[in-house]
């Protein structure tokens, strides 16, 4: 059963090879979405590792704003994938395993004697968020990183590791203070040295770099587009979501990524979740359109949201990116699948 249905996947997927992308549907879809004013944001499509299509929407509906071809979006938990591939790199390098114990680094932590880098890279450690205290997103102003760790140590594990599969921002922290342990550098220049220059990349860059033209997070209140009075501090959750991007240099992010020019092709393999057995993997997640099979991780902060898939089969790299959502994410992103597979969808209706 399980062959007949990969089959089918390659089948559906390998359909997509003969077909070009429809960009006048696409060009419908995001008039109708500025139109109504469901949104704000930009889309690029790679395919064969090539930009085929792009566009930004909803702009012209914030007088005065100003952007440009480079003008960045925070892209939230996005940075966690780019994260778990510095920690590859390390594994590769055979500086650290995925056996190793959290204790080795953070002694103090509850189960760290138990707890791995694999748990952690997978959300099976049992850690929890540290970004939520009592109940509130809590890092919306700078803290030190001792604050941090206090409340880490206090929150404690729900779990024991590997038993349930539950998302965790501390993981994710804990493993970039490890990485920067273990190179001996810190994040932003491991990201600039190890994935932005290698890549070319010009517009991808972790918040210690102080990156400028960002584009700032809206909300739709009172029928109108209004500046969010404040988001995280991205200093809080280096590692774990602080990267801004455009979509541009995402998918080039990505098509180097499955084109295993990042990582050894047995690399990438670890961090694809098990096909049929797992929702996430080592730092990549599935998203299953109706059989069409998509690899990635989106991203939200508290008023900016992102989208970052790839499938194997069409070679296609999805990067979606939005500072101002009405519509989820998700099933703004299953549109978008729709129209490249010329499947039926319908808008949302939104009050």
């Amino acid at each position: 059963m399980t062959t007949k249905i990969t089959l089918l996947c390659i089948f559906i997927s390998s359909f997509f090879f003969s077909q070009k992308i429809d960009a006048e549907k696409l060009n419908n879809y995001f008039t109708s979405i500025e139109a109504k004013n469901l949104g704000i944001g930009s889309l690029s499509i790679f395919k064969n590792g090539q930009e085929v299509y792009t566009k930004n929407f909803g702009q012209k509906n914030i007088p005065g704003l100003y952007f440009n071809s480079n003008t960045k979006y925070q892209i939230g938990s996005v940075t966690k994938m780019i994260t778990a591939t510095l920690i590859f790199k390390l594994i590769e390098e055979k500086k650290l395993r995925l056996e190793d114990k959290l204790s080795e680094f953070y002694p103090k932590i509850p189960n760290s004697d138990k707890i791995t880098i694999k748990n952690m890279l997978e959300h099976t450690s049992g850690l929890g968020s540290y970004v939520v205290k009592e109940g509130e997103v809590w890092v919306t102003e700078k803290v030190s990183d001792k604050e941090i760790m206090d409340l880490i140590i206090q929150q404690g594990s729900r779990f024991e590791p590997g038993e349930q599969v539950a998302y965790s921002n501390t993981a994710y922290y804990l493993l970039t203070k490890i990485l920067e342990k273990k190179r001996q550098k810190p994040f932003h220049t491991l990201i600039e040295t190890e994935i932005s220059a290698p890549l070319g990349l010009k517009n991808l860059a972790s918040v210690q770099l102080h990156p400028k033209n960002i584009f700032l997070p809206y909300i739709y209140e009172n029928n109108s587009w209004n500046l969010l009075k404040k988001d995280i501090n991205f200093f809080n959750v280096i590692g774990v979501g602080d990267i801004a991007s455009t979509p541009y240099d995402l998918n080039i992010f990505m098509t180097n990524l499955f084109h295993n020019k990042i990582l050894k092709k047995s690399s990438l393999e670890q961090m694809i979740p098990i096909s049929g057995k797992e929702s996430w993997g080592r730092g990549i997640a599935v998203w299953d359109f109706d059989g069409i099979i998509y690899y990635g991780h989106g991203g939200d902060t508290l008023g900016s949201h992102a989208l970052l898939i790839y499938n194997k089969e069409a070679d296609i790299s999805i990067a979606y990116t939005t500072n101002g959502e009405r519509i989820k994410k998700e099933d703004f992103i299953k549109n978008i699948v729709n129209l490249l597979y010329d499947k039926p969808f319908t808008l949302p209706e939104i009050k």
